[in-house]
């Protein structure tokens, strides 16, 4: 078998009435794909449900876990948030506008130009110690405080790398997941090994405008009527998804912990699999799981086999995995990748040169791929 460069995870995962992923206006995301319209959740909405998720297979729940926070408030209310009741605010004014220059760029003391930033607990952990010793060492003197933070600002502008250079997860176990852009400091960049594409329906759109009233329980006998009309959008929609992870690129952002990437692997797998990516849950309950499931190890470019559904097939799991099949089938006649693959469905049809497996298997298998990896 190839070595395991990659981890490919092929999904369709169905969902009824719902309202999953809305664009600026409130309505379904879309994709016109092969010249008709798809329902479409994007690539964003996934990885944040994954990896905020509450659930036994929790990135959280992973031996070394280190949290990371996406904000523009970090400094407020995060690093210094235990600081403000006891501080005074002429001591504690320049020690903020350092860090938010120094986190979020030049204008980061204006809130709308700030970045949305990850940052990790070592690095919030990092600026509250710092920021801890300048507030004992200015001793209630502000033009001291001043003087700290604007030499500590040469210090480390541009350079948040350097803050928590020998922390293993400087950004969390989420940035070493899913990455981290950093515009004011191209240093503290990390490269995402996991890669997420946008899910679509595998076949037409199906939506309707739902029309619904709430009536006022308190209102009187004359008081007819609704107290509100609105509208909303639903859709229903058999999803493809994939999902790629750099196997390599997760070992080097994790420091090389092959038992860790090993836990990643086999936490994403249920999560995926398991964890819906889900808006309006209080009136569409929009909860499923995954009918196909399908994992792949190699050592070649991974790929996509959205193009089993360039031609909109039937809303049915059983026809869109014959779909998915076919199209494996005849890459492997043309390409011949080798591939190591396993699967689970919710049908009887085999997948080309794949081991059927329950989702508890196929986790498994997927902890096991950092270790082989020479």
């Amino acid at each position: 078998m190839p070595e395991p460069k990659f981890l490919q995870i092929h999904f369709l995962a169905p969902y009824v009435a719902s309202l999953l992923n809305r664009d600026d206006s409130g309505l379904a995301k879309r994709l016109p794909y092969g010249g008709t319209m798809r329902t479409r959740i994007s690539s964003q909405c996934l990885k944040r449900h994954w990896r905020m998720a509450d659930d036994p297979h929790g990135l959280d729940k992973i031996d070394g876990f280190q949290a990371a926070y996406r904000s523009r408030e970090i400094v407020d209310r995060k690093v210094l948030a235990e600081l403000v009741d006891t501080v005074d605010e002429k001591v504690l004014d320049p020690i903020r506008e350092a860090f938010l220059t120094t986190i979020y760029g030049d204008k980061g003391k204006d809130k709308k130009s700030r970045q949305t930033l990850l940052l990790g607990a070592p690095e919030i952990a990092y600026l509250h110690k710092t920021a801890v010793e300048m507030v004992a060492e200015a001793n209630g003197d502000a033009a001291r405080a001043k003087e700290l933070a604007k030499d500590w600002t040469k210090a480390h502008k541009g350079n948040l790398k350097a803050m928590t250079e020998n922390t293993r997860l400087p950004a969390g176990l989420s940035g070493a997941l899913f990455g981290r852009m950093v515009t004011s400091d191209p240093d503290a960049n990390i490269t995402a090994p996991v890669h997420v594409a946008h899910a679509f329906g595998v076949h037409e759109e199906e939506d309707e405008s739902d029309y619904f009233v709430a009536i006022d329980d308190l209102a009187t006998e004359d008081e007819t009527g609704a107290d509100t009309i609105q509208e909303t959008e639903l859709t229903s929609s058999l999803f493809y998804g994939y999902v790629v992870v750099d196997i390599a690129g997760l070992l080097d952002n994790l420091g090389g912990d092959a038992a860790m990437a090993g836990e990643v692997l086999h936490n994403l797998v249920y999560l995926i699999a398991e964890v819906s990516p889900g808006a309006k849950l209080g009136s569409t309950a929009p909860y499923s799981r995954a009918s196909m499931l399908l994992l792949e190890a190699g050592d070649r470019q991974p790929r996509s086999l959205a193009e089993a559904y360039r031609k909109a097939c039937p809303p049915d799991s059983g026809q869109a995995i014959n779909a998915l099949a076919e199209h494996l089938e005849m890459l492997d006649n043309v390409y011949a990748t080798d591939e190591e693959r396993r699967f689970l469905a919710l049908s009887n049809r085999d997948l080309p040169l794949a081991e059927r497996d329950n989702l508890s298997g196929l986790a498994e298998w997927a902890r096991g791929l950092p270790a082989r990896l020479g």
